[in-house]
């Protein structure tokens, strides 16, 4: 192929590609590798010459229906993944309600923890001839604290 004078229309690379169905890259590799017949003009453009009894589309899709059943496919595959996505999103929703769920009971029984601590205070209180140490002051205290205390910081 390459330059040569060969009979067919003369069209811009931008034409070729819409004729072709084919991307302006697609056609000016083509050109490059010499696997489409061109010419340059006077102005140096290059100019397509299109044979009209040949079709150059592009080698990957043919055109015999296989294109239109390949976009069938990508059809039922994307609206399958997003029936999937949504149930994703569903359960995940689902899951944030439970968690909140769980939370809120757990909160609603942080007195009732405290409470039993309280009066373990007082049953665990030093004698008056106990002189606590500061690491028997702190085991006591980490005793006394409540877990969500601790987890928390305060």
């Amino acid at each position: 192929m390459g330059e040569g004078r060969q009979s067919g229309r003369r069209v811009t690379v931008d034409e070729a590609a819409r004729n072709l169905g084919l991307t302006v890259d697609a056609v000016r590799k083509r050109v490059q590798r010499g696997q489409i017949a061109y010419e340059k003009d006077q102005a140096g453009r290059v100019r397509i010459i299109l044979d009209e009894s040949e079709t150059l589309q592009d080698e990957s899709l043919d055109t015999t229906g296989q294109g239109a059943e390949l976009v069938e496919e990508l059809r039922d595959r994307v609206h399958y993944l997003e029936r999937v996505l949504e149930d994703e999103r569903e359960a995940r929703t689902e899951e944030r309600r439970r968690h909140d769920t769980l939370m809120a009971q757990l909160m609603q029984r942080i007195p009732e923890l405290e409470a039993p601590s309280a009066e373990r205070e007082s049953d665990v209180s030093p004698g008056p001839t106990d002189t606590p140490t500061e690491a028997a002051t702190e085991a006591q205290e980490g005793v006394q604290r409540p877990w969500w205390r601790k987890l928390i910081g305060r």
